[in-house]
C-alpha cells in the first residue's frame, strides 16, 4: 500500500490521467446526478490502457492512500474529502512504479472450464464432462469432477458442487466448535465474500465464504473454529486467540496459508463475464 510522498514519475501515465481528470469532475449540468453521487464514481483512467483507479473520498482521510485489491487487482485511491483531482493525479504520477509492481503481484485469473484444473480441498481436480446420458449430480472420480449437461453449464455445476461441499463441512464444524465452548451458533450462511473468510454477528449468526472448500480441510476447519470463538469473544484480543489455540493449536499455519494463497482462490472464476 502506497501513501503520500514517494515514487517515480510516469510521463505517459501523467498525460493520459490529465486528459481523464476533467471527466472525473462532478457533472453540474441540468438533470445531472447529485454531486455526492458523482464523487462516489470518480476515477482516473491511466496508462497502460484499461487501468482504472477508483477515487474514494473520505472525511477521515488525512493523506492519500493507494492500494490494489488482492482479490481482483483493482487499484483504489483514498483521498481527503476536499482534495482535488489534480492533487490525486500528482500523487498517482509519483506512484506509477509502485502501482505497476503491485498490480503485477496479483494472481492471474483462473477460469473454470471443462478440461481445466479446479482448486479443491487444497489440491485440484479436473472438470470433466460425462458422456451424454441422464443428468446426474457431480461426483469425484479419480481426480476428476464429473458433471453432466452441456459444456456451457459445467462451470456453474462445478460451483454448486464446491458450495455444497463447503456447507457440508463448515456447518457441522462450526456447530461442534461452538458446543465445545458452551455456545450455540445461530443461523449459518455461505456467501462469496471478498473481504473476509468468515464473520460472526452479535446475534450469534455465522457466515462463511464457500470458497473455503477449495482450501485444505485444516484451513477450512480453522476458519470454523475462529468464528465459533467469536461467539465468546467478539474481538481479536489475547483471550480470543487463547480460545482459538485451544480449538486449533495449528491456527497460525492455517492463517498463514490463507494469507499466502487466499487471493488465488478469489481469482477462480466460475462463469464467463456478462455480455
Amino acid at each position: 500500500m502506497a501513501r503520500s510522498g514517494a515514487g517515480g514519475i510516469g510521463g505517459r501515465m501523467a498525460a493520459l490521467a490529465r486528459a481523464a481528470a476533467a471527466a472525473a469532475r462532478p457533472d453540474t449540468r441540468p438533470g445531472a446526478r447529485p454531486a455526492t453521487e458523482a464523487r462516489k464514481e470518480e476515477a482516473l483512467f491511466l496508462d497502460p490502457p484499461g487501468v482504472r483507479v477508483a477515487l474514494r473520498r473520505s472525511a477521515r482521510a488525512r493523506r492519500f492512500t493507494l492500494s490494489v485489491s488482492r482479490v481482483d487487482g483493482a487499484p483504489h485511491l483514498t483521498l481527503p474529502q476536499r482534495a482535488s483531482v489534480a492533487e490525486a493525479l500528482d500523487f498517482l504520477t509519483r506512484q506509477a512504479g509502485w502501482l505497476e509492481a503491485a498490480m503485477a503481484r496479483v494472481p492471474p485469473e483462473r477460469v473454470v472450464a471443462p478440461g481445466r484444473a479446479l482448486p479443491f480441498r487444497g489440491g485440484s481436480v479436473v472438470l470433466t464432462l460425462r458422456p451424454s446420458g441422464p443428468r446426474r449430480a457431480p461426483t469425484l472420480e479419480n481426480g476428476r469432477l464429473m458433471v453432466s449437461g452441456p459444456a456451457a453449464e459445467a462451470p456453474q455445476r462445478a460451483m454448486s458442487f464446491v458450495k455444497e461441499t463447503a456447507r457440508a463441512e463448515l456447518v457441522p464444524a462450526a456447530r461442534a466448535y461452538a458446543a465445545r465452548l458452551g455456545r450455540e451458533a445461530g443461523p449459518i450462511t455461505l456467501r462469496d465474500t471478498r473481504s473476509r473468510w468468515g464473520s460472526c454477528a452479535s446475534s450469534g449468526a455465522l457466515s462463511f465464504s464457500w470458497r473455503l472448500a477449495m482450501a485444505p480441510p485444516d484451513v477450512l476447519d480453522y476458519v470454523a473454529a475462529h468464528e465459533a470463538a467469536h461467539l465468546v469473544e467478539m474481538n481479536h484480543g489475547p483471550d480470543f486467540w487463547a480460545l482459538v489455540d485451544g480449538l486449533r493449536p495449528d491456527w497460525r499455519e492455517c492463517r498463514d496459508w490463507l494469507r499466502r494463497h487466499g487471493p488465488e482462490l478469489h481469482r477462480v472464476r466460475f462463469a464467463p463475464p456478462a455480455s
